[in-house]
């Protein structure tokens, strides 16, 4: 019972996100964002710990894997054969620099690697949703979480402006644009708005190979569960502690991955796919609400620009490597 008022209020922000996200032009702005930031809000405004705390570290810690589990059921292996190998040949180089430039740019900032990485993951795969899916593996503090998806989210906005713009300028085809936007914008509905502004088939293009992006999250999170889990293991009070598969690979990790295996295999329907997608991003945006909650703004302040900085860098290197590889690849 004392778990009710915080969960509660997270999943009320949540639903206020989902009717602000409808009423907004464009859909630019995700419901997940919104939510975070509404929890944000909330939290500077008014926030008893004792009665909300226990709810909203449930939410934003057990409701949050569950949303990451049927996010799996989503995502199909079998994409990647529709889309060919030139897709992942220009994912490949701008996974590469944004997890390398990534690493040198935490190191040249100063910024922990933790949030550095979710950086990185937000902008090489699909913003959101991917470091919400690395947060729990990596066992990152909400403020860091907040601040990545907070710097990945200021740069989409700029993209969903300027990528039609300089498209249409560097007088691009379709299927160029397509590709660009796919591989190089970070979140889905930055990058449905952004190609779709420029044509229908970009649109449809960018769709598909946004899509194959976004498998990137399962190799991903289990490279970084295991990095974190070796790193853990150097501290002098676990060296002799038994390594455990489970401590290596999170158990909500495995049964992802096995969701996206099942629906690649076709043993989870389409219709329950959809079903399990609407569910996982109704999860996801009430988790990011409870992230919301727990941002200590007085936290987020002291971290300072550096972040923001990285991100922005970041994905300005990873917008210019696709481009220089899909030119290379369709010319």
């Amino acid at each position: 019972m004392k778990k009710l008022p915080g969960i509660g209020l997270s999943g009320i922000i949540a639903i206020i996100a989902l009717y602000i996200e409808t009423i907004l032009p464009g859909h630019y702005i995700g419901a997940t964002v919104i939510a975070m930031f509404l929890g944000i809000f909330f939290r500077t405004v008014y926030y008893n710990e004792e009665v909300l705390q226990e709810g909203v570290q449930y939410t934003s810690k057990k409701i949050l894997k569950g949303a990451i589990i049927l996010l799996g059921a989503s995502l199909n292996f079998s994409i990647i054969l529709e889309v060919g190998s030139q897709t992942l040949l220009v994912l490949l180089f701008t996974l590469f620099t944004a997890f390398g430039g990534g690493h040198v740019l935490g190191k040249l900032f100063k910024i922990n690697w933790k949030l550095s990485n979710m950086i990185a993951a937000g902008t090489a795969i699909c913003g959101g949703s991917a470091i919400a899916a690395m947060a729990p593996v990596i066992e990152a503090e909400d403020a860091d979480v907040s601040y990545a998806i907070s710097s990945t989210f200021l740069f989409d906005m700029l993209m969903i402006i300027l990528y039609p713009i300089f498209g249409r300028l560097l007088l691009l085809s379709d299927t160029f644009f397509g590709y660009w936007a796919g591989t190089s914008i970070n979140d889905t509905s930055s990058v449905v708005a952004a190609s779709f502004a420029f044509s229908e088939v970009a649109g449809e293009v960018a769709t598909m190979v946004k899509l194959t992006r976004t498998l990137a999250i399962i190799p991903t999170v289990l490279i970084f569960s295991t990095i974190y889990y070796r790193n853990k293991r150097k501290k002098p009070d676990l060296r002799k502690a038994k390594v455990s598969l489970s401590g290596l690979i999170p158990w909500f990790i495995v049964v992802f991955a096995l969701m996206a295996l099942l629906n690649s295999i076709g043993i989870i329907s389409p219709s329950v796919a959809g079903v399990m997608k609407t569910i996982s991003r109704f999860l996801m945006v009430v988790a990011l609400a409870a992230i919301g909650l727990k941002t200590n703004m007085a936290v987020f302040v002291k971290t300072g620009w550096k972040p923001f900085i990285h991100g922005f860098i970041l994905s300005s290197l990873v917008v210019i490597v696709s481009y220089v590889v899909v030119l290379f690849i369709i010319g």
